[in-house]
């Protein structure tokens, strides 16, 4: 299952922090402090996401 987790970690890892990102930019926050914060948001709060997706894709739900 880690393996499962790791793979679906560099989908949405990016997914996540790419549209924190574009949040960020939207709402107005252009300068380089902000979209780092919405990037390692995106990056940390895609760890547990992955591992609850692979653990319902992995039949142990």
């Amino acid at each position: 299952m880690m393996r499962l987790a790791s793979i679906l970690y560099s989908l949405i890892s990016t997914t996540l922090a790419g549209s924190f990102i574009v949040v960020s930019l939207v709402a107005g926050f252009t300068t380089l402090q902000p979209i780092l914060v919405a990037a390692v948001a995106g990056f940390l709060l895609a760890l547990p996401v992955s591992w609850a997706v692979a653990y319902r894709l992995y039949g142990n739900a």
